[in-house]
């Protein structure tokens, strides 16, 4: 429960480091800095989902996620869905762009080291679960 609860935080703090950075920020700094924060909530909100999947796992399925979405772009069929609704623009973006690709495995890379310095910083307190090999 508090990888979840810790993972949910982290998914909202970085909905508002997104918005912090469009509202303070414009041109390339702000839309690639859009870019990676777009895969780290992903990458928060498989913590959430699947909490015991180790951090290359997550970061993986989120980079996944993000290339697929953006490769979907290609196909025009998420311009058409944003041009009828604003959820669809955030998630789905409209058009393909292939600067994004790199900046979706950036921010995939950054969710993945924070999760397993956290989770080696855990192991390391004596706060992780133990297994079998460690008793």
């Amino acid at each position: 429960m508090r990888v979840r609860l810790v993972a949910a935080g982290a998914a909202v703090l970085t909905v508002l480091a997104g918005l912090g950075v469009r509202a303070f920020a414009d041109g390339a700094l702000a839309k690639y800095a859009g870019d990676a924060l777009y895969t780290v909530l992903f990458c928060a909100l498989a913590a959430v989902i699947a909490p015991g999947a180790r951090p290359v796992v997550r970061a993986g399925a989120a980079l996944a996620f993000s290339w697929a979405v953006e490769l979907l772009q290609l196909t025009g069929l998420p311009a058409d869905l944003s041009r009828h609704s604003t959820v669809a623009r955030l998630v789905l973006g409209s058009t393909f762009n292939a600067p994004d690709l790199f900046w979706y495995a950036v921010g995939a890379g950054f969710a993945w080291a924070v999760s397993a310095m956290a989770g080696s910083a855990t192991t390391s307190a004596g706060c992780a679960p133990r297994t079998s090999a460690s008793r």
